[in-house]
């Protein structure tokens, strides 16, 4: 049984940044930008007054957190890669990082990875956004949820070839 292994759909991006690292100067302020949008309008939507502190307070902290959880979620898009010797797992799977919309197991297993990077980022938030007296426990749990929601990887899902 021959087996091919496509790893430039998951070494592309980190290529791109090593060899192109202007890219960088693009991908480094529109995930700040879209970090602090997303807690803007949570904040809005929380009738919060102090949306100026709490945004000076913790910008940078939620900025780091969503790198960090898209890690954990890319580390699971990874382990689906591992050489599993199953035939019916190799078919169903090999779309993974490509075209997640190839198998409902490749579908599955993205899905996987976007909810437990969402879910990392609520809890990294959630404990970032405690360290803001302004806000009550409600709204720091909202405003968690909405981070979690709004800035989970869902680019994950997009075809690449």
């Amino acid at each position: 049984m021959k087996r091919t292994v496509r790893l430039y759909n998951i070494l592309l991006p980190i290529w791109l940044l090593w060899i192109f690292p202007q890219v960088w100067l693009i991908v480094l302020p529109g995930n700040l930008a879209i970090d602090c949008a997303v807690l803007l309008l949570a904040l809005l939507a929380l009738g919060c007054t102090a949306k100026q502190a709490v945004l000076r307070r913790v910008w940078w902290r939620v900025w780091l957190n969503g790198f960090l959880a898209d890690a954990a979620g890319v580390v699971w898009m990874l382990l689906g890669l591992l050489p599993i010797q199953w035939a019916w797992w190799e078919e169903s799977i090999s779309g993974i990082m490509g075209r997640p919309f190839r198998s409902p197991l490749s579908l599955s297993w993205t899905l996987a990875g976007v909810a437990l990077a969402g879910v990392c980022i609520y809890f990294l938030d959630r404990r970032a956004l405690r360290r803001c007296p302004e806000l009550e426990p409600r709204q720091q749990h909202i405003a968690a949820l909405a981070l979690a929601i709004g800035t989970a990887p869902w680019l994950f899902l997009l075809p690449a070839y």
